[in-house]
């Protein structure tokens, strides 16, 4: 039985330092989704109460799950589908512990109306929204509390996208179960699944921290070997050319990335990408038209990786919904794409085509993008 580490999983919302974290977020805050017990908007990072104890922090459509250090869950935001957690209806503005124990390890990345967690005894948990089996539970009933998916304990990293999930294990395998309409699963058919599937029969899947990301339509994986792949919509409109394998043609299976073998983290929204090599340089593809989004000072459309500038200091990237949020190895935090909200979080309302340093800090550890809130945890 594995023995999950708190915060592996996700390298955009874990905390990479050995002391405390303490919890800020910026951008829009209908319904409490930044936790800090209000509903305004914060266009400059704001701290979520004065507990500096969290490790892994993830923005789902609305609001946000998070694990602390002791091992306990929260949630806050609002509730449609369940997607709350803590089995009430009610709104939260404020963080809200889910439950009593304190053995979850890590929250999913890019969430939207349902939510995955992985337990210290790689156990997988899943709530929310269920109408098309992305709890992977075999029902498509919505759950508002955690439920658990299967028996196994070999649960290692999970990531949501649109009503579909994927997940790797310890042994290198992906999984996935969901929506499947556009091949979103990669499963080589439009198959919806409500119980977890093996996608082909690899096993060298990468299952440490941004090695699996899903978008709206599709999802990115690193391979142990360094090798980045994509599947999903890749057609027309906004996804266009995201899958980033230089065509406009939607895959229903994983196809590499160019022949590289030097990706080390991924990070995927609705309609863009972004990933960051071993020799700390950030790249990115898909739509550029709406807002700038990839970050290379156009807004050209892109269906292959191309380098954001020519720093080699990047070391921790998350997409959003119209934006992007990054860290470098020296703790700074950027950002660029559609400003709404102050998602930006440089104290503005413009839209940036290329990164802009949120603040001057430099001791940031993490850092998350929901679309229309982020946020990041800095060592206290």
């Amino acid at each position: 039985m594995p023995n999950i580490k708190r915060g592996m999983m996700g390298a955009a919302g874990s905390a990479g330092g050995g002391g405390p974290t303490a919890l800020f977020t910026w951008g829009d805050g209908n319904q409490g989704a930044l936790g800090d017990g209000t509903a305004v908007d914060r266009s400059s990072p704001v701290q979520v109460g004065d507990n500096d104890t969290w490790t892994s922090v993830q923005f789902r459509s609305g609001g946000a799950v998070a694990i602390k250090s002791e091992g306990t869950l929260w949630t806050w935001g609002n509730y449609a589908s369940g997607k709350l957690g803590d089995d009430t209806g009610a709104k939260r503005s404020s963080p809200v512990q889910i439950g009593s124990l304190t053995d979850w390890a890590a929250v999913s990345e890019n969430m939207y109306n349902h939510c995955f967690t992985i337990k210290t005894d790689g156990t997988l948990w899943g709530w929310g929204k269920n109408t098309k089996g992305q709890l992977g539970v075999a029902d498509t009933t919505d759950r508002s509390s955690p439920t658990q998916v299967g028996a196994l304990t070999t649960w290692a990293l999970v990531t949501c996208g649109y009503d579909f999930t994927h997940a790797v294990k310890t042994d290198g395998t992906l999984w996935a179960w969901g929506r499947n309409n556009r091949g979103q699963l990669g499963s080589g058919n439009t198959t919806y699944y409500s119980s977890p599937v093996q996608i082909g029969a690899l096993t060298d899947w990468a299952y440490t921290s941004g090695k699996l990301s899903g978008r709206q339509y599709g999802t990115h994986a690193v391979k142990t070997d360094g090798t980045l792949w994509g599947w999903g919509r890749n057609d027309v409109g906004s996804a266009s050319g995201s899958v980033g394998d230089n065509t406009t043609t939607s895959r229903s299976s994983p196809v590499q990335i160019g022949a590289l073998t030097t990706w080390a983290t991924v990070s995927t929204a609705e309609s863009h990408c972004h990933a960051i090599k071993t020799d700390g340089t950030l790249w990115g593809w898909g739509n550029n038209s709406d807002y700038g989004k990839v970050g290379n000072g156009s807004t050209v459309d892109l269906s292959s990786p191309v380098q954001i500038g020519a720093l080699t200091d990047w070391s921790k990237i998350s997409a959003g919904w119209n934006s992007t949020t990054a860290l470098k190895t020296g703790g700074t935090i950027w950002a660029w794409g559609r400003n709404i909200g102050g998602v930006l979080g440089d104290g503005t309302s413009t839209t940036r085509s290329s990164p802009v340093q949120i603040g001057a800090l430099t001791d940031w550890d993490a850092v998350f993008n929901g679309g229309q809130n982020a946020g990041g945890l800095k060592t206290e």
